[in-house]
């Protein structure tokens, strides 16, 4: 019952942010990768098709810009930045609710799982 409570609050005191605004907060990952930007994105895409709706995938520079929607409502969750570098890629996560340790994982889970893999 905590647990469906603290739930509730997140949801409620969480807000509308934008893709601009996501961007813009604290990494939540920031890794290198041996996968070219178009193979990580790809792979990201794959790895989440589980667990939420269809992300969008833009160009963006030398690489990708990954945009995660929320699970249970509209707008974004997470943006995901994929810039080439020589031999692979760097990449950083940025996600809606950065600080709050009870956000979901699957955006985290999927992201590592895609590094070399």
């Amino acid at each position: 019952m905590k647990a469906r409570g603290l739930l509730l609050a997140m949801l409620v005191l969480g807000g509308c942010a934008t893709v601009e605004d996501i961007e813009h907060s604290h990494e939540t990952m920031d890794v290198i990768s041996g996968k070219d930007p178009k193979d990580y994105s790809q792979c990201l895409a794959r790895e989440l098709a589980d667990t939420r709706n269809p992300v969008t995938v833009e160009r963006k520079g030398s690489g990708y810009r990954v945009i995660v929607p929320r699970k249970l409502s509209s707008g974004a969750a997470a943006v995901v930045d994929i810039e080439e570098r020589s031999g692979g890629s760097a990449i950083k996560v940025h996600e809606r609710l950065s600080n709050l340790p009870l956000r979901f994982k699957d955006v985290q889970k999927a992201a590592t799982e895609c590094i070399s893999g």
